[in-house]
């Protein structure tokens, strides 16, 4: 059982990474450092947005309209932190 959420905590960890990397080239993209048509920009883009929006869309969603803010992806790294940190504190001593 503890091989199980030590493989649920590195799925954790690394979406984490995909949503700093999606915002990362999301701000990229926004001020004309990358260009948007190159091939290979556009097939990561796809891949972290394939990724990242079903789980910030319903997050986005429940927030209030921030203007051009976008602040879904820090929510939701939070809410990834605090599960982990239930899982390290509360459920993984636990378990045999």
């Amino acid at each position: 059982m503890r091989a199980l959420l030590d493989v649920v905590l590195i799925v954790l960890n690394f979406y984490v990474w995909l949503l700093i990397a999606a915002a990362v080239l999301s701000w990229l993209v926004a001020f004309n450092v990358v260009n948007p048509y190159n091939s290979f920009v556009r097939t990561v883009g796809d891949f972290l947005y394939r990724i990242t929006e079903p789980v910030l869309a319903p997050i986005r969603s429940i927030m209030p309209n921030l203007g051009g803010l976008d602040i879904s992806p820090m929510v939701l790294i939070l809410i990834i932190f605090f599960i982990q940190r239930v899982i390290g504190l509360y459920i993984y001593p636990n378990v045999f």
